[in-house]
């Protein structure tokens, strides 16, 4: 067996479950390499990473670099005397980074490579109607997600499933898969593949605000995908035409509504309880939007306090 000494890097709460893993099954972690603290919010208070406050709470070293090829940086990279680096959610480690430990440096996925190479696998493959994802480790590489593949696990990806439920599960299943890499390694019995390159690759570019945009001209099964693939974050957007005010609202979570009706795509629908809005192949029935300058609320709190027009209409 190995002795191990670890140092992992990562940033968001999707690290942290792993961390919290190796942690619990007392892996000497030297080090923890994470994000600068960033201003946020209305006050523009520093905020730590979520890594980093675990990491902290844990009493573990932490680095947090600017820039992974300063000099500075390595040096204290180095004088941790880690023999193998775990990274989860990070940023693109440069070579003389991931090759500095004995036994390599190993990157968790949060998608079934090679398929979803990239910043939001999660997001994509839902907004792409997969009804199946998982979690890859591999040894990085030189280029994004291209590495030998060591490990993957597959799940299923319900039918209603929004993003954050899909990334609250892959961060569980993938903190585990991270374990048992970690034990391979440990036990020296690592058996790695190459990472075959389908005809069609799918992708996971990075989400902008234009990929949030919702379009009503598409199916009903498409618009669904959209908004939960984007839910809770960033979240599907439209602009509410309604007589002379046109406003963006964000979208949480809908139903689909099939049904025939000669409504153009994009109308909106009110009844009682409700707001729908027609398109294509039927209805997307809205339950839960943010309208401007307000909180996120159920459908029925909306209509409470706001009217739509009878020409209201999405676009």
């Amino acid at each position: 067996m190995r002795n191990l000494r670890i140092v992992f890097m990562g940033t968001p709460d999707f690290a942290v479950g792993t961390l919290k893993k190796l942690v619990e099954n007392n892996y000497d972690i030297a080090g923890v390499i994470t994000a600068p603290d960033k201003p946020a919010g209305r006050g523009r208070k520093l905020q730590e990473s979520a890594v980093k406050k675990y990491a902290v709470a844990q009493n573990l070293k932490v680095l947090q670099p600017g820039n992974l090829k300063d000099e500075q940086f390595l040096s204290a990279l180095r004088a941790l005397e880690a023999n193998l680096q775990v990274v989860v959610a990070f940023r693109m480690l440069p070579r003389a980074v991931w090759q500095m430990p004995e036994y390599g440096t190993f990157n968790l996925h949060a998608s079934l490579l090679p398929d979803y190479r990239g910043a939001a696998p999660i997001n994509r493959a839902i907004m792409n109607g997969e009804t199946v994802t998982g979690v890859t480790t591999f040894f990085i590489d030189d280029k994004i997600d291209t590495g030998e593949i060591i490990m993957q696990t597959k799940t299923d990806i319900g039918p209603d499933e929004n993003a954050g439920d899909l990334h609250d599960k892959l961060m569980n299943i993938g903190a585990g898969l991270v374990l048992d890499t970690v034990r391979q390694i440990e036990a020296g019995k690592v058996v790695t593949q190459k990472q075959e390159e389908p005809g069609v690759l799918k992708t996971a570019g990075k989400i902008h605000k234009d990929t949030c945009k919702t379009d009503w001209n598409d199916s009903m099964e498409n618009i669904y995908n959209h908004i939960r693939g984007l839910s809770p974050y960033p979240g599907a957007w439209t602009t509410l035409v309604d007589g002379e005010k046109e406003e963006q609202v964000k979208i949480f979570r809908a139903e689909k509504e099939k049904g025939r009706h000669n409504e153009p795509s994009g109308k909106v629908i009110t009844g009682k309880n409700e707001v729908k809005v027609a398109v294509r192949d039927g209805f997307i029935r809205l339950l839960e939007i943010q309208l401007p300058g307000k909180r996120k609320m159920h459908i029925t709190d909306v209509l409470n306090g706001y009217t739509f027009g009878p020409e209201a209409n999405v676009s």
